[in-house]
């Protein structure tokens, strides 16, 4: 990736809806080399996707719920499992293994916490846990799908 590719990605994450002579213009290229450049990262697997981002708040899932989930259960069969139940929780926004205390963390979108609530009874009929802890987030202080791009 050059410095052009590089800016184009940035203006696509901030903006995927801008059109592709917006985004030439504010680069300095033509549009058909542009394109060109879009296509070739969509084709590398760069731009993994192109998505809009909801509200949260207008779509009534503005509790955030960190949820810490310790296991007893190392092996690749668990996580497959409890891969595939996550699935099924859309609710679950995002899905991590960790290193450290915590085994996997969860971050889970609800209305409230009787919505919580009933997510968390549910969750633990599905999966065998050794230890389930919840924090719930206060204030969004700073949320970014974009990625730096200086790293490549």
């Amino acid at each position: 990736m050059d410095a052009f590719d590089k800016k184009i990605l940035e203006i696509l994450q901030k903006d995927c809806t801008q059109s592709v002579s917006d985004i030439a213009d504010q680069i300095g290229l033509s549009t058909t080399p542009c394109w060109r450049r879009i296509q070739a990262m969509e084709k590398n697997g760069i731009i993994k996707g192109r998505v809009a981002l909801a509200d949260p708040e207008k779509l009534n899932v503005g509790l955030t719920v960190f949820v810490m989930i310790k296991t007893n259960q190392h092996n690749p069969d668990w996580l497959n499992d409890f891969s595939q139940i996550s699935e099924d929780f859309p609710e679950i926004s995002e899905f991590y293994r960790m290193s450290g205390e915590v085994d996997y963390l969860l971050r889970v979108v609800v209305s409230d916490m009787k919505a919580y609530d009933a997510f968390y009874k549910k969750l633990i009929t599905q999966a065998s846990f050794a230890d389930i802890s919840s924090s719930f987030a206060m204030e969004e202080i700073k949320y970014s799908t974009a990625l730096p791009v200086d790293y490549v």
